[in-house]
């Protein structure tokens, strides 16, 4: 599959595999309609980036409010829209069910709005106190605003639980800030504004004012029930109208008990494998609901190599 640039795009193709894996009918419909739209326009672009990115030059100063809902569609390269969609497909599964596919159809298109605004606010911010201009031109793609924004909504309604990050065991709740931080100085490059603007509309939303906004603008969306926060929805059966699911399944079973990064991790590996860089071979029986995790069938002295490899990854 290629896209004007006349190249593989390796990146793509992972992902369309990672789905393949996870299987359709196991995500849930606005999740799977997210990642289609995003693939869609990654292959068909509106417009250029340079003419669908957003920054406090473009949007405030020459009004071009579409911007707003299309930056965070658009992405800078197959490799840029892997890692978010793989992330939004992880975070799809798990809130969706926990909110219903109309209200988090509806937050993700708030969501996406709002962040926009946030993000120009706080490079206004910049201009103002820093007294440097250019951050009026810095101009924003990609959904990785919006998966922050999720990620704060996740550890809200799931408390209690670590998050691993760059091999520290974090608490959730503070799991987001080290991310920020961490992504920030890894790769310089990515939109550290963009970031913490996804981080504070989620916190509207968990601690401020915009959920209650949010409900009282949609009115008559009675499908829409607030789950407790402590209960812990993962023991629980949720079906949808297509959708089937054998039986119930634990937190486990969905994440094999690693957290985001290593299921990230463990699901390039998979890919590597299946398409026999490892020398592995699986049988043909349906695997498990998710990320696939190979059958342990290995001796003692490769799963201790497999473990010095990790280490060195770390």
């Amino acid at each position: 599959m290629q896209r004007r640039q006349g190249r593989v795009n390796a990146g793509l193709l992972l992902l369309l595999y990672q789905i393949s894996q996870v299987g359709l009918q196991n995500i849930p419909p606005v999740t799977l309609g997210v990642l289609a739209l995003n693939i869609f326009l990654f292959l068909n672009p509106v417009r250029p980036l340079l003419e669908v990115c957003i920054s406090v030059n473009e949007g405030f100063y020459r009004r071009n409010w579409q911007r707003l809902l299309l930056s965070p569609v658009h992405h800078a390269d197959d490799w840029h829209l892997y890692y978010n969609m793989i992330s939004m497909l992880w975070k799809g599964i798990m809130l969706e069910k926990k909110l219903k596919s109309i209200w988090f159809a509806y937050i993700i298109a708030v969501f996406s709005v709002l962040i926009g605004v946030v993000y120009m606010v706080l490079e206004f911010m910049l201009v103002k106190i820093l007294d440097d201009p250019s951050y009026e031109m810095n101009c924003a793609v990609g959904f990785s605003g919006v998966l922050f924004a999720l990620k704060v909504l996740n550890n809200h309604y799931n408390p209690g639980r670590v998050s691993s990050v760059l091999g520290l065991q974090i608490p959730s709740k503070y799991a987001c800030w080290v991310e920020l931080v961490a992504i920030h100085l890894i790769s310089p490059g990515t939109s550290f504004a963009g970031h913490l603007a996804g981080i504070l509309v989620g916190l509207m939303y968990t601690m401020g004012p915009l959920k209650k906004i949010m409900k009282a603008c949609a009115g008559g969306i009675s499908s829409f029930t607030d789950p407790a926060r402590p209960r812990d929805y993962y023991s629980e059966y949720y079906g949808y109208p297509g959708y089937q699911y054998r039986t119930p399944r634990s937190y486990y079973d969905y994440t094999g008990g690693l957290t985001e990064e290593e299921q990230l991790e463990r699901a390039v590996l998979n890919s590597l494998n299946e398409r026999d860089f490892g020398g592995a071979t699986y049988t043909n029986e349906r695997r498990p609901y998710g990320f696939w995790f190979p059958p342990e069938q290995h001796s003692e002295e490769e799963r201790r190599r497999q473990r010095l490899r990790r280490f060195e990854r770390q």
